[in-house]
């Protein structure tokens, strides 16, 4: 995996390299779960109130629309997260960037992405704020 580090806002070396592996974590808890059929219970909890979720597909949707999606959503039988990336927006908030890879059993078409999650960092933890995917077109 390649990963990087930019800076949008001034930080300690340790710090957001601290973050950057927080972020990078949680975000393969995410993906964990959504493999696992677990991905309602996840995004239902660390997602922000107001917190939305911008698919590849063309649809915004907001948290509670993310619960509903995802409780009825076929598992992904794995993935991959490559070219990992963390932006400091200054504060406790930060943006985690990376290509995303997804495969499903059967014939459906691999998925593969440009992702970023914005987070805020709040008393509880990070919590998910925003989630941005493009998709990559098949090149073939």
């Amino acid at each position: 995996m390649r990963v990087g580090l930019h800076t949008a806002a001034g930080g300690d070396t340790v710090g957001r390299m601290a973050d950057f592996d927080e972020l990078l974590k949680l975000e393969r808890s995410g993906w964990d779960s959504l493999c696992d059929g677990t991905g309602a219970e996840f995004y239902g909890s660390i997602m922000t109130d107001d917190g939305r979720m911008i698919l590849a597909h063309g649809f915004a949707l907001d948290r509670s629309q993310v619960i509903a999606s995802l409780a009825d959503a076929p598992p992904w039988a794995g993935y991959e997260i490559t070219d990992a990336y963390l932006i400091r927006l200054g504060g406790h908030n930060a943006v985690l960037g990376y290509t995303g890879r997804a495969w499903r059993d059967g014939s459906e078409p691999e998925f593969n992405a440009l992702m970023s999650s914005a987070y805020v960092r709040t008393d509880d933890g990070w919590r998910l704020a925003l989630y941005q995917q493009t998709a990559i077109p098949d090149r073939a």
